[in-house]
């Protein structure tokens, strides 16, 4: 008699030569990601930056002024009363100064981002250039 036995199916090592090629794939894919998500969220905080100076700067050529304090709430990113024509929400999150002025520099922090000084607060200047 003959036995039925099937050739078909994978063997052990076919195997974990599979998980081990997944794992170094993972591992160069990780990293990669990460600074891709670190890349984006700085981005968004330079935008949000260009936006509330824009703002200000239009509100301050407006009024004949040059400040404008700068309402904020981190939790649902709306913008005060001042600026609210001109820019209503931001990101979530930020902790910035509270006066933008015609030729000073503005922070922004967000405890997410990290810059090469390894700290979470961007200097930005009235223009809402990064510096």
């Amino acid at each position: 008699m003959h036995k039925n036995t099937s050739k078909k199916g994978f063997t052990l090592v076919e195997i974990m030569i599979v998980v081990v090629i997944i794992g170094l794939l993972a591992a160069m894919a990780i990293p990669a990601f990460q600074k891709v998500r670190q890349d984006s969220r700085e981005s968004a905080v330079s935008n949000d930056a260009r936006q509330l100076a824009s703002a200000a700067q239009q509100y301050m050529l407006e009024n004949n002024t040059t400040t404008v304090t700068v309402g904020y709430s981190a939790d649902d990113g709306t913008v005060g009363a001042d600026l609210t024509p001109y820019v209503r929400r931001i990101g979530t999150g930020y902790a910035l100064s509270a006066t933008l002025g015609i030729d000073s520099d503005f922070t922004i922090g967000h405890p997410q981002i990290k810059t090469d000084t390894n700290t979470t607060i961007l200097t930005f200047t009235a223009e809402g250039q990064q510096k």
